[in-house]
């Protein structure tokens, strides 16, 4: 390292920033010093919670860990949504069509691929239209795991005869 942090050839402009490091302390030696640069008096605020934020013990918050089963679950409801679209396309070419007239059967054939984007389509809108809130986000995903169960897969019907 050079006397200089201007002469380091991986160096850029606000490198030295304490909010950019996890912790609040720059990381980088102080080459004035020859050592680490001391940590700044006040906290990160990434890692104050709410309630410490008036003045109180400053603990990290718990996000990283909520953020993290909160990506494992919603990757497991996803899969669950795969299934369910793969249950409802197998489920629907069971079924034989039993309408006679042209517009019926246009409409009953509406209604069987409709039936196989339902989970996609409700995973997608669920997943967009609650960004920031990941709560309401699993409610709502949870909520269609137990609504748009492929049952014509499930009971099996249309086969045999």
């Amino acid at each position: 390292m050079t006397a200089t942090p201007d002469d380091d050839a991986l160096s850029w402009a606000g490198e030295n920033d304490p909010t950019l490091s996890a912790d609040g302390v720059n990381a980088r030696p102080d080459p004035a010093q020859g050592r680490a640069a001391t940590p700044p008096t006040t906290a990160n605020p990434a890692t104050v919670s709410e309630a410490d934020a008036d003045g109180g013990d400053i603990a990290p918050a718990a996000d990283g860990v909520r953020g993290s089963a909160e990506l494992v679950l919603t990757g497991i409801l996803a899969g669950i949504y795969l299934l369910y679209t793969i249950g409802w396309f197998i489920g629907v070419g069971r079924i034989t069509n039993p309408a006679g007239e042209p517009v019926a059967a246009f409409m009953f054939s509406l209604g069987t691929w409709l039936a196989v984007a339902a989970p996609a389509v409700w995973f997608g809108v669920s997943y967009a239209l609650t960004d920031g809130r990941p709560r309401i986000r699993l409610v709502w995903l949870i909520l269609g795991v137990v609504l748009l169960a492929p049952v014509p897969f499930i009971l099996g019907s249309g086969v045999g005869a």
